[in-house]
């Protein structure tokens, strides 16, 4: 969202991206000062700040909640605190899901506890209203199928309403060459949370900025997918039982698969995980996404070997070669397509507790004789975007 009236929210001042200034954020960093002088440091290395990206391009430190935990954990302030911060009745630490870099992996435990809850509401035949009286809107310009739809199912289980336009690069008034921002500030006049898939990479963070309403990023042309990536973690920990000491195979469209992207990103907050990038040459994954790791510490290895990568991971995450990413170089794509397929022959090399994943939808990449396959864990990852995103649409109207 464009702004918001605590000192855990963030706004746009020119170029940089700065905690907005009000009466309780001055006196809770004055409390903070007052009282770091005699306080002990704390063991909390593992709450880390995380780099975002203003819309001039410049680098800027954005930490999970506002003021970074470290500081807030040394200030001991009463108002905030790390032991309180994801209990019942506090706001949710982010205005809007943007990109993966926004998650540490003591958030995304907690939203995976919600998510565990909105499993148990999704079964009970009653549901739940919750969201009674909220209405989401969902503006795709890209077609979808399980996004949209597990984002709308979600809302109707938890008692709001949903406003829909699917297409809306042919069938909104961005046919007629309507801005992005000016629709956004359109549509925010109709509903309480935008849910938005777009053809542009960081077409989201410009809603994100425009908008005073919280915006979902519902996956930016080849940028990011943050909510895959969460249910893809997600169902990573309920097929393995475990997120630290994995090796994932990362397979098929690299370059442009923002899924991918998105997974790489929330993989490099667990520790000692092993990343395999296998993919045709035209392809590969992309430097920024490898520094990343790198930086990370994080190990990553690419090979041109399917087999031998399937034989030593945990899970072999295949994707589609995004034929609508090539433009008019079908020969690149036909070049691509093709070369890595998961079949019955892969699974025989694999372990018996690894599992194959796919964001779906799926070409040719994974034959169908595989799905009877105990580890083609897919169709549950799927199932599982519902309740991720349901657990995101609560906090982010609600609160924990």
């Amino acid at each position: 969202m464009a702004s918001s009236s605590t000192f855990s929210s963030w706004t746009f001042y020119g170029s940089t991206l700065a905690p907005k200034t009000t009466k309780h954020c001055s006196k809770f960093i004055y409390s903070c000062l007052n009282s770091c002088f005699n306080q002990t440091i704390s063991s909390i290395s593992s709450y880390a700040s995380h780099d975002m990206t203003s819309p001039n391009g410049k680098g800027v430190d954005w930490a999970w909640g506002g003021l970074s935990l470290k500081s807030r954990a040394q200030c001991g302030a009463l108002e905030v605190g790390i032991e309180s911060s994801y209990s019942v009745g506090n706001k949710f630490q982010l205005e809007d899901v943007i990109e993966a870099q926004q998650f540490d992996r003591d958030a995304l435990g907690a939203i995976f506890e919600v998510a565990l809850e909105m499993e148990k509401i999704e079964k009970n035949s009653t549901g739940s209203q919750m969201l009674k009286g909220y209405l989401m809107a969902t503006l795709f310009y890209e077609p979808s199928t399980r996004t949209r739809l597990s984002f709308e199912s979600a809302m109707k289980r938890l008692g709001g309403e949903v406003l829909t336009t699917e297409n809306a690069r042919e069938f909104s008034s961005a046919a007629k060459g309507e801005t992005l921002e000016d629709t956004i500030r359109t549509v925010e006049g109709y509903s309480d949370i935008i849910v938005m898939r777009h053809f542009e990479s960081g077409a989201a963070r410009r809603a994100a900025a425009t908008a005073s309403i919280p915006i979902i990023n519902a996956g930016d042309g080849p940028g990011q997918h943050p909510t895959q990536a969460l249910l893809d973690v997600y169902t990573i920990e309920r097929e393995i039982g475990k997120l630290d000491g994995i090796k994932v195979g990362l397979v098929g469209d690299l370059a442009y698969g923002r899924t991918v992207r998105s997974l790489a990103y929330l993989l490099a907050k667990y520790e000692d995980v092993k990343i395999y990038f296998v993919s045709p040459d035209v392809v590969k994954m992309k430097d920024d996404i490898k520094d990343y790791l790198t930086s990370k510490g994080v190990e990553w290895e690419e090979s041109a070997d399917l087999m031998e990568v399937a034989s030593k991971c945990d899970v072999v995450y295949q994707t589609r070669i995004q034929r609508e990413r090539f433009g008019e170089r079908v020969d690149l794509y036909e070049e691509a397509r093709g070369k890595y397929i998961v079949d019955c022959d892969v699974l025989r090399v694999m372990q018996k507790h690894a599992v194959v994943m796919h964001p779906l939808p799926r070409l040719d990449e994974i034959t169908v004789d595989v799905d009877a396959d105990p580890r083609a864990a897919y169709f549950r990852q799927a199932k599982n975007g519902l309740y991720i995103r349901m657990a995101l649409l609560k906090l982010l109207l609600l609160g924990w």
